[in-house]
């Protein structure tokens, strides 16, 4: 596994107390340390500049859209993908500065060629690129930046309608240069996150009918332009042959197909048929055993389906039952931690999953950031210990492991265990029913979008059940999980595809689990977090210089989440799995965050 840091470059510019500290433009920033990439690089390790441009794909998703503008909170989870998406690329909207997916947090030039940050990150210029053009041939300027910041603030949805609480001065500092001025709130790692949002164009929005939902076809920068829309079954987008930025470093090897369409489905088993036909181009599948049993049609077994496997070198996706701790049967850590000790894992993976699965305990599980079997520092004690009760002792100590059962199905000493827990918090067993504090039968529903999490729902709710806790499972299609999601709107839900953390987590976690989070409609907080030991390590962990402060400080928060049992972590396989039909190809090199599909390209005929 690579180090999150790798080998910290000494400090150019001495630290100056003042927001008007100089500054030199860089190619390039890096949250801890200097960007991996020299000035004068090529292209991104994982691209291949020489990939053929041409042909067409298709790929395919599960749920419905009815707005193209992925910027307001009106249909905030039916957006049309591809607008701006982290899996299948930046197609239409980019931000001033991309991401390297071979480092942990490094930004390389996009709409801004250049930056200028001092040492004490108080200020942040961006030097557009003067060849960048929105895809109706108007330049992007300064104004367009000011102006995203502007709508943004008034009518966007979180995050980027916060993000201006923490500038204190936008402007304007030359033709195609532009400075914002940060105040107090803002942390280190925040003018990455201002590189990394999107840019609008001011000439094409209102800013009185920006928060309107729409399926008119918007203007961006991207490599791509909205071709045709069929309102929730599809969306076709065709390569730009104007594109301004197809030839600079960060983009070379990228965007290689005429034509992207995206076809939506309303399951998972249409979805998958849809690839056996050859509708689709591609197929994941996080469930290994699924795999094995599904992947014995003609086309895979003749080998013009190819199936590979890839490696990351980031911690694994947490997926699990998230508990709204809003409601009051949840807002006790005790309650929770009893009920997470329900989840039978040495069960279900033996009987289920055929034992190709590892357990998920910690949200870095297998980097250096993991708190697990590890016992607290004495800075993550100090940063802890205004919060005496926050931190379980053993999860302190580095010794707590979650209940490993027999296998069974029935194990009775994790059962008593748990009953024992629960009994601590006030409840009792009486007739088999589990009775809370004020002796009302405790129980819940569990909400899922699909068989297999329902069927993940069913190995919950059966270990529950032994000691009279009464579970529900209520399957919903997609657009009902969105919506639900969005309102806060369940007990129990299964986050499946779950929590991506990476070597470099940030100001992300906020979104995820910091207390303002927790009040904002359409936020990640689904869990309802809000908890001032959670908040104080997130403000350690974004001020952080130091390599082992920052360490600490994410440590500090993982040891929080364990002990809040916000979650029930269920289990993971490492490996990155896909299936493709064998007219595609891919790079040699793999990104330290596995395959990256803007980089494949078309096999030309």
């Amino acid at each position: 596994m690579r180090t999150v840091w790798g080998i910290l470059a000494a400090i150019a510019a001495a630290v100056c107390d003042t927001p008007t500290a100089t500054a030199q433009p860089v190619h390039g920033i890096a949250m801890h340390g200097e960007p991996a990439l020299p000035a004068d690089y090529a292209h991104f390790p994982y691209a291949n500049p020489d990939a053929p441009k041409g042909g067409e794909i298709t790929y395919c998703v599960i749920g419905s859209f009815d707005n193209l503008n992925p910027f307001i909170i009106k249909s905030l989870r039916t957006t049309a993908r591809g607008m701006m998406d982290t899996i299948f690329g930046n197609l239409v909207f980019e931000p001033l500065m991309t991401r390297n997916a071979d480092e942990p947090f490094s930004l390389y030039g996009l709409l801004a060629e250049s930056a200028e940050m001092p040492a004490d990150r108080s200020w942040i210029e961006f030097n557009l690129n003067p060849d960048a053009k929105w895809s109706d041939g108007v330049p992007v300027t300064p104004e367009d930046v000011l102006f995203t910041y502007d709508v943004f603030t008034e009518k966007g949805r979180p995050p980027y309608r916060d993000r201006m609480a923490r500038v204190s001065k936008l402007e304007k500092t030359g033709e195609h240069s532009v400075r914002f001025t940060f105040n107090e709130k803002a942390d280190r790692e925040f003018p990455l996150i201002i590189a990394l949002t999107p840019i609008i164009p001011k000439h094409a929005f209102d800013m009185d009918t920006f928060d309107e939902t729409t399926l008119k076809p918007l203007v961006g920068s991207g490599p791509y332009t909205v071709d045709q829309v069929v309102p929730g079954e599809r969306i076709s987008f065709r390569r730009n042959p104007d594109y301004w930025g197809r030839d600079i470093p960060s983009k070379r090897g990228f965007d290689n197909y005429d034509r992207i369409t995206i076809e939506y489905f309303l399951n998972a088993n249409a979805q998958f048929e849809a690839f056996k036909k050859g509708i689709c181009a591609i197929h994941t599948e996080a469930d290994p055993v699924k795999r094995a049993r599904t992947m014995d049609f003609p086309a895979a077994q003749n080998g013009q389906v190819v199936i590979e496997t890839f490696k990351q070198g980031v911690p694994p996706v947490v997926t699990g039952f998230l508990f709204n701790t809003r409601l009051p049967k949840f807002s006790d850590a005790v309650v929770r931690r009893a009920l997470a000790m329900l989840y039978d894992f040495e069960w279900a993976n033996r009987t289920l999953f055929e034992g190709k699965y590892e357990r998920t305990v910690s949200f870095w599980q297998g980097s250096e950031l993991s708190a697990l079997g590890i016992a607290a520092s004495e800075t993550e004690r100090k940063l802890l210990a205004p919060f005496p009760d926050a931190v379980t002792p053993e999860i302190m100590a580095g010794t707590w492991r979650p209940p490993v059962t027999d296998g069974s199905g029935q194990d009775r000493k994790v059962l008593r265990a748990a009953l024992d827990l629960l009994k601590s918090a006030g409840f009792r067993l009486e007739g088999g029913t589990m009775l809370d504090r004020e002796g009302k039968p405790f129980g819940f529903e569990i909400l899922a979008a699909s068989e297999a999490e329902q069927r993940l729902a069913g190995i919950f709710q059966r270990t529950l059940g032994k000691l009279g806790i009464a579970v529900a499972i209520r399957q919903l299609d997609d657009t009902q999980m969105q919506q639900r999601k969005q309102r806060f709107d369940f007990e129990v839900m299964i986050a499946s595809q779950g929590f991506s953390n990476s070597l470099s987590p940030g100001i992300e976690q906020i979104g995820r689990w910091g207390s303002e989070s927790a009040r904002q409609e359409g936020s990640f907080n689904l869990a309802g977090v809000a908890s001032p030991a959670i908040d104080a390590v997130l403000e350690a962990m974004l001020e952080a210089k130091a390599k082992d402060d920052y360490v600490a400080a994410v440590r500090a928060l993982d040891r929080l989440l364990m002990s809040g049992a916000y979650m029930v972590p269920l289990q993971h396989n490492t490996d990155q799995w896909i299936a493709y039909w064998n007219y595609l190809e891919h790079p040699r090199q793999t990104s330290l965050y596995g395959y990256q599909l803007p980089t494949w390209w078309r096999k030309q005929d």
